[in-house]
């Protein structure tokens, strides 16, 4: 697919103007403005609003008529960071950056549909989501609440990522888990304060049952988890005492932490050991421990039929080699899991790692790889053809 150099230069322009601007989850509002000026100088119609500040956009085709429809989704929002990347087009808005990739996402999508509104010779209906607040909180559900799935009818949804791990030029993509589940674990553990020097045996020392707590939760895999059945439990943050208070006491402690999994069985096993492990120092210690466990993302499952749809597109288009050799899930989750379970679909990582981005994602150097938007637009405009063909002889 050529891609003329200025509708290039516009697409990144456009991101990275959104790289300067960026907004949390569930307040891009001026990001959707953004989108829907785009979206209105094309010409195209769309509904916004869903889920908040999500827009979903559409094209039919001007082929035969036809009930065939596909989604093809990217993510509006940015994270909580300070950005260091040094980029000329560094944020603007402070305590608030794009390292995630989602304005390269956002751009991609919207050269896809300039591409497709053009070249409309297709049979049925593209639908284009943009969705709000992936990072954690809840933008996919909150669109599904609104009536994605509902208003629109959509047959197959795809989705894609930047990956720095993958060079420009491979893509991940694999049938079933691709991605993890994310659970946040919240702990509180309440003792009884007092003089470390003094009296520490008429104290309930929080920091020592939590120094117990993480001792004992990390063995918790590899003791009570099916070795090939990949799971993760990190305790990240423990907060509990003043530093300048070195002879005190505290009276409780805080700790957070995740679980991943890539199945049902893996995940509960860790919740419920976790539970059982908080149960038990809590009465061994005479301690009160508070905990919560929350589930901010199911597994990311890629249908099998849709994931074979998608390596035909990459295979056919970029070469069978560009297609990573026995991919591995990433224990990372995505909140595109919560599409994946009302609609069949497929998520793929797309190569976005060069001498010039070798920061990871969610690191406070990133930036998008602008190389990649042309890629990206292809893939996207390519997968959209191709399952909307694969329903019309279904």
């Amino acid at each position: 697919m050529n891609i003329s150099a200025d509708s290039l230069s516009k697409l990144i322009r456009f991101r990275q103007d959104l790289h300067t601007w960026p907004e949390l989850g569930f307040a891009e509002h001026e990001t959707s403005r953004k989108v829907c000026a785009y979206l209105d100088s094309l010409g195209v119609e769309y509904a916004g609003g869903l889920g908040g500040t999500g827009v979903v956009a559409q094209l039919v085709g001007s082929g035969a008529q036809s009930s065939a429809s596909v989604a093809l989704r990217a993510d509006l929002d940015a994270l909580p960071l300070d950005e260091h990347s040094g980029v000329a087009h560094a944020s603007r808005n402070r305590g608030c950056m794009h390292a995630c990739g989602h304005d390269g996402h956002t751009t991609m999508l919207l050269g896809a549909i300039e591409h497709l509104q053009a070249h409309n010779d297709f049979s049925g209906t593209v639908y284009f989501v943009f969705q709000p607040a992936e990072e954690g909180v809840g933008g996919a559900k909150a669109m599904i609440n609104d009536g994605l799935f509902n208003r629109f009818p959509i047959y197959e949804i795809y989705g894609l990522h930047n990956w720095p791990a993958l060079p420009v030029g491979k893509f991940g993509l694999i049938p079933g888990p691709i991605m993890a589940s994310g659970d946040r674990i919240d702990i509180t553990i309440h003792g009884r304060g007092g003089h470390g020097g003094l009296n520490p045996h008429g104290c309930i020392d929080p920091i020592r049952i939590a120094a117990e707590f993480i001792h004992k939760a990390h063995t918790i895999v590899s003791r009570e988890i099916d070795p090939v059945s990949p799971a993760v439990l990190s305790i990240c943050a423990i907060e509990s005492g003043d530093i300048k208070g070195f002879n005190v006491i505290p009276n409780t402690a805080r700790l957070s932490g995740t679980i991943r999994a890539l199945d049902d069985q893996a995940a509960d096993t860790v919740r419920s050991s976790v539970q059982r492990l908080c149960k038990s120092l809590e009465h061994y210690y005479g301690a009160k421990i508070e905990l919560t466990i929350e589930n901010h993302f199911p597994t990311t499952v890629n249908d099998p039929s849709a994931t074979d749809t998608a390596r035909a597109v990459i295979a056919g288009t970029f070469g069978v080699e560009a297609l990573e050799s026995n991919y591995k899930p990433s224990m990372g989750s995505e909140d595109f899991a919560f599409m994946l379970a009302e609609c069949p679909g497929a998520y793929i990582h797309v190569g976005s790692g060069d001498s010039e981005h070798a920061q990871g994602l969610h690191s406070q150097k990133y930036d998008f790889n602008d190389k990649i938007i042309p890629v990206g637009l292809e893939l996207l405009s390519k997968l959209a053809r191709e399952s909307l063909e694969k329903q019309a002889v279904r």
